[in-house]
This record gives C-alpha cells, sequence and structure tokens, in this order.
C-alpha cells in the first residue's frame, strides 16, 4: 500500500517501508505539492512555501534539485509521479494516497452520509488519519499556516463526530471526553452544547444547566457577550423538559432538533433528482451558517452562469438541512432573467410571502415600504429559511431581507451581488463547471452506467464538449433518454457538426442557447457589444490592454465594461487579471458578434492584430537591441512598452497563445505582413524559452504569408528563420534546404543579409558534427560583418569563429578571437553576446586545462543567461559548467549543476540533451536519477 502522508511527519510509505525523502527543506517541498495534488504549484509560490521571505541566492536552482531527488526517493511508488508543467511542478497520483486528501473525502462522505452509522464510521477513519501536528518539524511560514489550518479542520471533524455520536444515542460513552475537551476549550459554544446535551440525556438535568450558567458567565466575563442562539436556545428547552431534546434526536448539525412549527410553509420545489458533486459549495453554505455571528443574519449569495446549477445547488442544500428551519422554508423566483416576462417587483414577492406566513389580509399594509417592515418584524424570532431564486438585483432583494438574527436566506443570481456583499454582509459563492468525473456520473444516473460504460470513447467527446457546464450536460442526457435506441456517438457527432445549435431545444428552459439568451438580453448595448468582441478576440483569454485595442475604447472606460460582464457571470478574470469565457458561451456570443456590421469587427480585429504586433515587436527590441531591425507599418492601437527585459519576457509569457492565435487571426484575414512579421518579432523570444514546436509553426504561416506578398525580403528572411529552427530541432536537410533559398535570395536581392546566413550555417554544420564547414561559414560571416561596419554583429561573428576553432582544436586562435568578442560585447553593452563569450571562453579553458578559471567563466555567463531569461542557454551552461567541476574533484558540485540542467532539458522536452546529462550523472557515481 503506497501512503503519502502530511497529517503529522511529511512521509511516503511503500507498505511497511518508510522512504528517505530527504531533511526538512526537502520535506517541505514534497508537502507544498501534496496539498495540492494533481494541480501545478506555480515555481514562485513553490519557493514561497519552502524559503518563505528568506529566500536564499539559488532558490529556484535548489528548488530544482530538491524535485530530482523527490523523484528518485518516490520512484518505487509506481504511479506517482512529480512532473513539470507550464510555469511549475506538479504531484500526479491517486489523491487517496495522500492522507490530507482521504480525510477530507471520508468527511465529506460523512456529511452526506444519509445514516449517521455510515457517517461517524467515515468520520473515525478521517480522524484515524492523523498521527500528531500537520507538518511536524516544519517551520516556514507557509508550514506554521497550514498547520492552524489543519487543526481546524482536524477539530471541525472532532466536533462533527460527537454530534453523529450523540444523534445515535452514545451520550454515556461521551461524557468523560467532552468534560476534557471543555476543560481544554471552556469559550466554544459548539462543544458546550454537546456537553450540555450529553448531560441532560444522561439524567443530570441539573449538571447540563449548571455547565451552561459557567458558559455564560465566562463569555460575561472574558467577552462582554453572551451564549448564542443555539446554545441559549438549548437551556430554554431544557428548561420546558423538551422531549425531542431528551429523548436524544437531535439534527445532525446542531445540538439539538428544531420542533416544526404547526401550518409553517413549505414552498421548496422538489429537490433535484440528478444532483452531483458540489460538496465543496454544500460545506461553505453549511458553514456560513454555522459561523455566523450574534446578531446577523445568515445570507449567501450563489453566482454563476445561467445553466450552471445555482438553483439546483440551492434546493439540494435546502432539503438536506430543513429540519434546522422549523418555521417554515420560503422559495420565491424574482424571474431576473426570464425569457417572458420582467422581473417580479419586489413588493409581490413580499405579499406573497406574508400570504404563505399566515399574515391576516386586513393587517397588510399597502405601502410597499410598510409592507417589508411587517415581513421583517413578522419573521423577527422565527428559525425561517427564505431561497430568493433568479434575483436581477441587490435591489430586488433588499426588500425581502427578514429582520433579527433567526432567518437564513439563499439567493441565486447571474449577476454578482456587490450591494449585497457591501452593505449586507452576504457571502458570495461562485458555481463554476463540474468536473469531468462529474460529468461522468451525472450521466451515468440519467443513461444508465453500462450504457455509459459501452459507449466510453463517445461519453468522452460528450464531457470535452460540454466541458462540465451541467445545462448542457442535461440537455444531451435527456435526449439520449429518450432516444434509448440511438448510440451516444450519433449525439456527440452532433455536437460536434453543429455545435451551440445542438443544445437548442422548443422548451426554453432546456435551451443553452435560449437561456444564455436571457442573460445577454439585460446587458447594455455597449456590454453587448463587447461581449460579443471578446469572443471572437485571439487567444483562450484577454488581458486589459487588449481588450481596449480590441475594443477602441480607453483602459479604463473598458475595464468598467468588463467589470459588469463578470458581474453578470458571463466572463471570468483569473488571479492574473485575464478575462476568459466557458466555451459555449463564447460560442453563443461569437454569434451574437455577427449581428455587428463586418466592418465594425474587422476593425476591431486588425486593432488587436496591431497591439500585439508591436507590442511584440517592442519586447523583441527589449530582448535583443542589436538585432536587425524591420520597420512596421503604423499602428492602429496604442501598442505597450515594456520597459525593460524583464518585463518584456514577462509580457510575451503571459501572452504566448494570444500571440499565436493573433497571427492565425491575421492569417486568416490575409494580413500577411503582419503573418510574417510576428514570426519575425516572436523568434528571439522563442529561442530563449526553447519553444522550438511553437517558431515552426509560426515561420510556416510566416513563409506562406511572404510567398503570397511576393517580397523577396520577406522570403528571405523568414526561410533564414525556418533553417534556425530545423537546425535546432536537428533537421539537418531541411535546415540547410531554406538556408540556401535564403542565400540565393540574398545574393540577388540583399547583399547585407548574407553574413546572417553564414552564421545560421556554421550553426547548422556544428550541429551535424562538421566543425570545419562550419568554421568556414564563420569565418565568412566575420568577413561580411566587418564590411558592414556593424561593431555588434562582428562581436557575435568574432565569438562564432573562436568557438569553433577551439572545437578544430585552434585554442590559441580561438580565445584571441573570444577576447576580441568580449571586449566589443561589453563597449557596446550586449549582455546576451556577452554571456555568450563568456561560455566560449570558458570552454577553451576547460579545454587547455585551466578548470578553475573554466568555472569561472561559465558561472559568469549563467548569471547573464538568467539575467535575460534565456532559459535554453541557462541549461547548456549548467551541463559545461559540470564538467570542469569534475576535473577538480568538485563532485557535489557538478551534480548540482547536472542535476538542475537535467530539469530544464525535462521541461524543454530537449530529450537527447536530457539523457546525455542522465548519463554524466550516472558517470559521475552515486546517484540515480529515476
Amino acid at each position: 500500500m503506497v501512503e503519502l502522508r502530511v497529517l503529522g511527519p511529511v512521509e511516503a510509505w511503500a507498505g511497511d517501508r518508510r522512504l528517505d525523502v530527504g531533511h526538512a527543506r526537502q520535506r517541505c517541498v514534497l508537502a507544498a505539492l501534496l496539498v495540492d495534488v494533481n494541480r501545478v504549484v506555480p515555481v514562485d509560490q513553490l519557493v514561497d512555501r519552502v524559503w518563505g521571505a528568506e529566500v536564499p541566492l539559488r532558490g529556484k536552482g535548489g528548488l530544482h534539485s530538491y524535485v530530482s531527488r523527490l523523484r528518485t526517493a518516490l520512484a518505487d511508488l509506481g504511479d506517482v509521479a512529480i512532473v513539470h508543467r507550464s510555469g511549475g511542478w506538479a504531484l500526479e497520483t491517486d489523491p487517496d494516497r495522500v492522507d490530507l486528501h482521504r480525510f477530507r473525502g471520508l468527511l465529506a462522505r460523512a456529511r452526506s452520509a444519509p445514516d449517521p452509522v455510515d457517517g461517524l464510521a467515515a468520520v473515525d477513519r478521517a480522524l484515524d488519519l492523523w498521527r500528531g501536528e500537520a507538518f511536524t518539524g516544519l517551520v516556514t511560514p507557509w508550514a506554521v499556516t497550514g498547520r492552524e489550518t489543519l487543526a481546524v479542520e482536524r477539530w471541525t471533524a472532532e466536533l462533527e463526530r460527537t454530534d453523529l455520536a450523540l444523534k445515535l444515542g452514545r451520550h454515556t460513552d461521551l461524557l468523560p471526553e467532552l468534560a476534557a475537551r471543555t476543560r481544554q476549550h471552556p469559550l466554544d459554544e459548539r462543544l458546550a452544547a454537546q456537553y450540555v446535551l450529553a448531560l441532560a440525556r444522561s439524567g443530570r438535568q441539573a449538571a447540563a444547566l449548571s455547565h451552561y450558567e459557567q458558559v455564560r458567565a465566562r463569555l460575561a466575563d472574558e467577552l462582554g457577550a453572551d451564549p448564542g442562539l443555539a446554545l441559549r436556545d438549548l437551556r430554554q428547552r431544557l428548561l420546558a423538559a423538551d422531549p425531542a431534546v431528551l429523548a436524544g434526536r437531535p439534527a445532525a448539525t446542531a445540538p439539538a432538533a428544531p420542533v416544526p412549527t404547526a401550518g409553517a410553509p413549505r414552498q421548496l420545489p422538489a429537490p433535484p433528482r440528478s444532483f452531483i458533486g458540489r460538496a465543496d459549495e454544500l460545506s461553505a453554505l453549511t458553514t456560513a451558517l454555522d459561523d455566523v455571528p450574534a446578531g446577523a443574519v445568515v445570507i449567501s449569495a450563489i453566482g454563476g452562469a445561467g445553466g450552471i446549477g445555482k438553483t439546483w445547488l440551492a434546493l439540494h442544500w435546502a432539503h438536506r438541512h430543513a429540519d434546522r428551519f422549523p418555521d417554515g422554508q420560503l422559495f420565491v423566483d424574482l424571474r431576473g432573467f426570464s425569457p417572458d416576462s420582467e422581473p417580479m417587483p419586489a413588493s409581490v414577492a413580499v405579499r406573497g410571502f406574508l400570504d404563505a406566513l399566515g399574515v391576516d389580509p386586513g393587517r397588510i399594509p399597502t405601502d410597499p415600504d410598510a409592507q417589508s417592515a411587517l415581513l421583517r418584524s413578522t419573521v423577527v424570532d422565527k428559525r425561517l429559511l427564505m431561497v430568493l431564486d433568479n434575483a436581477a438585483d441587490t435591489g430586488q432583494v433588499v426588500p425581502l431581507l427578514p429582520g433579527g438574527d433567526t432567518c437564513t436566506v439563499l439567493v441565486t443570481s447571474r449577476s454578482r451581488l456587490l450591494g449585497l456583499m457591501t452593505a449586507h454582509g452576504a457571502r458570495h459563492l461562485n458555481l463554476d463547471v463540474l468536473t469531468d468525473e462529474e460529468a461522468r456520473v451525472l450521466l451515468a444516473r440519467r443513461l444508465g452506467a453500462a450504457r455509459v460504460a459501452a459507449e466510453a470513447g463517445a461519453v468522452d467527446e460528450l464531457i470535452a464538449s460540454c466541458q462540465g457546464f451541467p445545462l448542457a450536460l442535461g440537455v444531451i442526457a435527456a435526449r439520449a433518454h429518450t432516444h434509448a435506441d440511438l448510440p451516444l456517438a450519433t449525439f456527440a457527432a452532433e455536437l460536434r457538426e453543429l455545435g451551440l445549435d445542438a443544445l437548442a431545444d422548443s422548451d426554453p428552459a432546456a435551451s443553452l442557447p435560449a437561456v444564455l439568451s436571457w442573460s445577454y438580453r439585460a446587458l447594455t448595448a455597449e456590454q453587448q457589444l463587447v461581449l460579443g468582441l471578446l469572443a471572437t478576440a485571439p487567444g483562450p483569454d484577454t488581458g486589459l490592454p487588449a481588450a481596449a485595442a480590441l475594443t477602441g475604447l480607453s483602459p479604463v472606460a473598458v475595464g468598467k465594461v468588463l467589470r459588469g460582464l463578470e458581474q453578470a457571470s458571463l466572463i471570468s478574470r483569473d488571479a492574473r487579471g485575464r478575462y476568459s469565457m466557458h466555451d459555449l458561451i463564447r460560442a453563443y456570443a461569437a454569434d451574437t458578434a455577427r449581428e455587428q456590421p463586418r466592418e465594425v469587427r474587422t476593425a476591431a480585429l486588425r486593432r488587436v492584430v496591431d497591439f500585439y504586433l508591436h507590442t511584440a515587436h517592442a519586447a523583441d527590441l527589449c530582448l535583443d537591441p542589436h538585432r536587425e531591425v524591420v520597420p512596421l507599418d503604423p499602428a492602429a492601437a496604442a501598442p505597450l512598452a515594456p520597459a525593460d527585459t524583464a518585463e518584456a519576457l514577462a509580457w510575451l509569457d503571459l501572452e504566448q497563445a494570444a500571440l499565436l492565435a493573433a497571427q492565425q487571426t491575421a492569417a486568416a484575414h490575409g494580413w500577411d505582413r503582419a503573418v510574417w512579421l510576428l514570426a519575425w518579432t516572436l523568434t528571439t523570444f522563442h529561442n530563449r524559452r526553447g519553444h522550438l514546436a511553437e517558431q515552426l509553426a509560426v515561420c510556416r504561416a510566416g513563409l506562406v504569408a511572404a510567398e503570397r506578398l511576393d517580397d523577396p525580403s520577406a522570403r528571405l528572411r523568414v526561410h533564414r528563420l525556418l533553417g534556425r529552427t530545423h537546425a535546432a530541432l536537428r533537421q539537418h536537410d531541411e535546415a540547410v534546404g531554406h538556408l540556401d533559398r535564403a542565400l540565393a535570395l540574398a545574393e540577388r536581392h540583399e547583399p547585407t543579409t548574407r553574413a546572417h546566413i553564414h552564421q545560421v550555417l556554421a550553426w547548422t554544420w556544428s550541429r551535424q558534427g562538421d566543425e570545419a564547414r562550419a568554421l568556414e561559414h564563420a569565418t565568412r560571416s566575420l568577413e561580411s560583418y566587418r564590411d558592414l561596419g556593424n561593431p555588434a554583429w562582428e562581436a557575435n561573428a568574432l565569438n562564432m569563429v573562436g568557438w569553433y576553432a577551439a572545437q578544430n582544436g585552434e585554442h590559441d586562435r580561438a580565445r584571441e578571437h573570444c577576447r576580441a568578442a568580449l571586449d566589443l560585447h561589453r563597449r557596446h553593452d550586449n549582455p546576451e553576446g556577452e554571456a555568450d563569450t563568456l561560455d566560449s571562453l570558458a570552454y577553451i579553458d576547460h579545454r587547455t586545462g585551466r578548470h578553475r578559471q573554466a568555472v569561472a567563466h561559465y558561472r559568469q555567463a549563467l548569471a547573464l543567461f538568467r539575467d535575460i531569461g534565456n532559459t535554453v542557454q541557462v541549461g547548456d551552461t549548467l551541463e559545461h559548467l559540470g564538467h570542469p567541476h569534475a576535473a577538480l574533484g568538485q563532485h557535489e558540485e557538478a551534480r548540482a549543476a547536472w542535476e538542475e540542467a537535467l530539469e530544464l532539458f525535462r521541461a524543454q522536452e530537449r530529450d537527447d540533451d536530457a539523457d546525455r546529462v542522465r548519463r554524466e550523472l550516472d558517470a559521475l557515481g552515486g546517484h540515480t536519477t529515476g
């Protein structure tokens, strides 16, 4: 049995064998990955969890080493893997192998169990997983905070276990344990209620009332507060000898069961039959009810897009907890987004509630404000639940809010009711899509497990197409249920071919396009336009500056519109401030955009493509200010201007997907100059980050565009880019073919670019192992650059000649050329060229036995490559650095360099390079890389 533990010491077990997962810092890395199992933990977040504010100079480098050692330690655990994903790492395994996630899963199962015996068994299994304090021995701020949070979760589970045991009549057995706990936690009112209840049910009513008085007095002395409603109510019912309390039938989540009021309204619609998942959201609603401060009404506002399942969540929770509201449950559909009527006036809903509560019609005033006041006074002492479904805005809800502190209100709305949160303390609960597994369970319940299992491929496609949208899944399930004779592949094909139209229905409530149209009609004309344009924007998400370019609005103006769309639950904004929408909403919004004039849509896309092109061009100049300049046409939208290399790289990393999509948009509209220029401007970034597949794709599109333009200058530049990219991918014949075509074009049209092509040819032949031919091309490029009088380019060529001379064994010539290159690079402020040349000098030092000088030069190069964000060269230089360390007998330093290089090569999918470094590590001895 494989176990990964954090609820106590951080450990990994394979059966009865405990694995060595390293020292405290390395165990902290493991813990930081385990708490987010199967999710990517970004590098910066991982560094913060492991070191806090005390990050060492090589924090990220150390992280690579820790991860590599953990991989080795966990190698025997089968399907447990630490994998690198974009921006971070994830530990992938079955969550049930991690005690923390098993603990939480068992608690969720206990809370949803209809039988308290099963619930108690699940809680006991959950608590048995604890072996002391969580993260024992870890002292970082993150670990301390996490330990405190998990201690609260454990305490809550212990309280819930007591509730279940009380429900099963085990009050006598609980008394010693509860007595000890109350001495440790004298102000915990839930614990106090449990102890009072256990005493009373054991025939010790006097002791129970005495303990209540002790708690009341202590609360008054230490906090200046009275006991809460639940504890006060329990005392009153004990004084009244309430048989429902003394007989041992309390609610699962409260110390004493409320007695239903005769004639109380029961307006809840039937609970949803196929309710799936939402364990976290249900728990959050219950927590809001349990944690309410004295004197406050519990208001939970459930938000999300139309068809996301807000009403089902509210009704499922309301029915599960109906026994906590003995004075009734009120329900009203406020029709905030109804297809056939205006939103219900609040006064109509108020009058309906007054009637349901049995208020004499003769007592009801005509003034709406007076009616609201009467509603508040009517429910002021009642334990009542109000479900206000489908609210349009805060103004529609406020007149219905109860007075006193005994009622609970659930509000559902497609709008984010900010006013309700700000002025009335409502807790917002945003509802998102179902997971793939939840979607599969939903389909199995509706269609039968055998049918779903028999067509697993079609089910996978349906789930992927619906992307967890409950209404979409419901529509498909209903049709498949009605047509049981048709294979599920038929419905998958229909959804694939028709898209959103496949989810339409004559019944508006069962039609996703109709449901979305209700939200759309509630928008202003400006919001409708921006939503449609945003749906057609290139990329999976859009930042605020790009949205401003797309819409032609100022950043302030478009930000206001986007906030309105976010409040309408039609778009979402992530932690990076980027806006996106569910693919089905995007498809609907894109359809609405077609209602706009073609010239409006075309102008919007032209602006945003220009924004991406010109900002990428500015970023490229930050990365390589000495690069050959290709002029752009005037921009149709104001671009950004990154201030330095770090800012340029950050923007390019963030916008990578949008930039690729912008090129595709430009190609679709025939904007050929923008297409090849985007390939040109992304080259430096792609090379530094090792995005070779992306570079190949943009260059191929760029070549098609350049050929359509019949622009020889554009064609030769793109052939040159393609040659270098194929060479980087070790596709030698393709590389030489493109470079030969570029050279032929340069001979006829642009002789000044021949030097650039010879430089790429040198690198290409070197990767083929022909160092003599590489030196020949490098020498020709140096001669051309000297004729051009460009010192930065000359410096690059000097370094190349030096490097290939060293490869050919001409070390004196190599050192002479590289020293001249280093001087030029430093004089003309070219840090990338300086780093390349330092790497060359280090290689020459190592080959000539000057290993200490080699280490010094490699470390200088490494620092510069890190500064400019060239992660490809960081990996290469780390590998090179290991050799002089090994030659000096500095095996630990060599191992650290090669382990970090190996991690980078794996992340960059450079399999050949990774295999080579793995062999170097194996040869070093004392290490297995897993």
